[in-house]
């Protein structure tokens, strides 16, 4: 069983919250976590901008990347939106087989 974690942000706690909701819902996660407002400092089309974000930390079966990347391509408000999925190498296995359940069950 391969669990990922998943980054991504969003530009208010409301955006954050649906989809949120609609990755767990749909069982593309098994558990996203929203964090503290932070500020993001990037280069955009040859500026450099600073804004506020939402952080996500999606937790998922890493059979389920592909289609969460898609899904999140497709809902996220942003040209182009951070995606990155780290491997989970451990974990308590108790839970990791719950991750496994979670992103199953709506499959």
């Amino acid at each position: 069983m391969a669990i990922q974690l998943i980054l991504t942000t969003a530009p208010d706690a409301d955006i954050a919250a649906s989809l949120a909701h609609q990755l767990v819902e749909s069982g593309l996660a098994a558990c996203v976590k929203q964090l503290a407002p932070c500020q993001s400092t990037y280069r955009w089309q040859g500026q450099i901008e600073s804004t506020t974000e939402i952080p996500l930390m999606i937790i998922s079966d890493a059979s389920r990347y592909a289609a969460l990347e898609a899904w999140l391509k497709v809902a996220h408000p942003y040209d182009l939106p951070e995606i990155i999925a780290l491997p989970c190498t451990n974990g308590l296995p108790e839970y990791l087989s719950w991750v496994n359940e979670s992103t199953r069950a709506s499959a």
